[in-house]
């Protein structure tokens, strides 16, 4: 009898992980790794929110906190949403925790049991599925496709609800493939949902501040009150922020669904870390300058990868609205031989054998449950990304 509990026999080990663990390995052989795989802007934590921290730590704020979060933070909360979203909610509706993978655990934790079913649109973050799994509930996954940008359509998302059906898993923009919801896109689906009152809707809104070419985004819930009772809308200070490390994320939602979810934090975690806390408040309630100086960095680079990409053989790639990342079809290299003579018969063999060949790193589209494409993130320099992308190119032209 295995020590191990049985739910991790269903569980994968995180794909962008696994890349970027690899690449430490040729690194640390003396290869020259160009890294396209790590979802984490490159730019640092803007100051004033340094220094919030810092005053914190003068201050004493260096003990433990409410599980929820400190009131200050849980009000900050609740002015972002009424100010960005349009979406009133009380202190006592909010939630505070470990980073925004942290939230959809413990709501999935919360409400999930044995046959519950929780649909996620794919290409989906790597994550989604896994935790679903290890909540005790099924994945399902709906396919989106190319012609549509990757993005979910109303009669997939009607046809994929079943009695079991407990959630959905929305994230926009995507990642891995950038892609956002319009007004009327987001409608679409909504008034499907809102023909199925059984199906709650989890909102992962962590890349809303970094959408490109005025586009303009909405949630759920703001589009659509009848649904403000059944979503939990999730958010989080890692990428518009930069501040990926300390580990802040939040919630707003049904008070039963958030009293459930404090009374898993406090038995799991209790509160996150005190000093973050405080750095989120001025994050939320502080400066918001940066963010067009993010989004303007954030989408020449896409321009520039987009526009590189599209000039090299056997690839094409769209044009997503948001987050830093792209996601281009590499069809046109299946059934095709490296100059060594391995097949590219799989997306993870095209990235595999890239990593291996011209020492770029980027992540199969497989692992997002999309395929055959690979994700690469602009979240770094535009030197890296000339460079990175002249590689690919390299690479490609080699295909026979």
């Amino acid at each position: 009898m295995s020590f191990l509990a049985e739910r991790l026999s269903s569980v994968k080990p995180s794909a962008t992980l696994a890349i970027t663990q690899k690449a430490r390995v040729l690194r640390a052989e003396g290869v020259d790794v160009m890294s396209l795989s790590t979802g984490e802007p490159d730019f640092d934590t803007p100051d004033n929110i340094k220094e919030a921290a810092i005053a914190a730590i003068r201050r004493g704020e260096t003990k433990y906190t409410t599980s929820a979060g400190i009131p200050e933070l849980r009000e900050a909360i609740v002015h972002k949403f009424e100010r960005e979203n349009g979406l009133i909610y009380k202190p006592s509706q909010t939630i505070v925790s470990t980073g925004a993978k942290h939230v959809i655990f413990n709501a999935l934790l919360a409400t999930l049991g044995p046959g519950d079913e929780v649909l996620i649109p794919s290409p989906y973050w790597v994550s989604y599925p896994e935790m679903v799994s290890l909540c005790g509930g099924t994945p399902v996954a709906v396919p989106t496709h190319k012609r549509h940008a990757y993005k979910l359509q109303a009669e997939d998302l009607d046809r994929a609800i079943t009695p079991r059906t407990k959630w959905i898993i929305l994230n926009s923009p995507s990642n891995p493939s950038g892609a956002a919801y319009t007004r009327d896109e987001l409608k679409a689906l909504t008034d499907v949902l809102v023909r199925h009152p059984h199906v709650w809707i989890l909102t992962d809104d962590m890349y809303e501040h970094l959408v490109y070419d005025d586009f303009e985004f909405v949630t759920p819930a703001q589009i659509e009150p009848l649904l403000y009772d059944r979503t939990l809308t999730m958010n989080g200070v890692s990428k518009a922020y930069a501040m990926t490390g300390w580990r802040v994320g939040y919630a707003a939602g049904p008070k039963v669904l958030i009293d459930a979810m404090d009374l898993i934090q406090g038995q799991q975690t209790s509160g996150t870390c005190s000093i973050a806390q405080w750095a989120a408040v001025e994050a939320l309630n502080g400066p918001q300058s940066h963010l067009p100086q993010f989004r303007k960095a954030f989408k020449a680079r896409r321009d520039l990868v987009i526009g590189l990409l599209n000039r090299t053989p056997h690839l094409q790639c769209g044009t997503p609205e948001g987050a830093f990342y792209v996601y281009p079809s590499c069809e046109g290299a299946i059934g095709k031989r490296t100059p060594k003579g391995k097949l590219i018969a799989t997306d993870e063999d095209f990235v595999t054998a890239l990593l291996e060949d011209e020492a770029v790193a980027t992540v199969h589209g497989s692992a997002f449950g999309t395929g055959p494409n690979f994700r690469i993130s602009y979240a770094t320099s535009t030197q890296v990304l000339e460079e990175a992308c002249g590689r690919i190119y390299r690479f490609c032209a080699t295909l026979r």
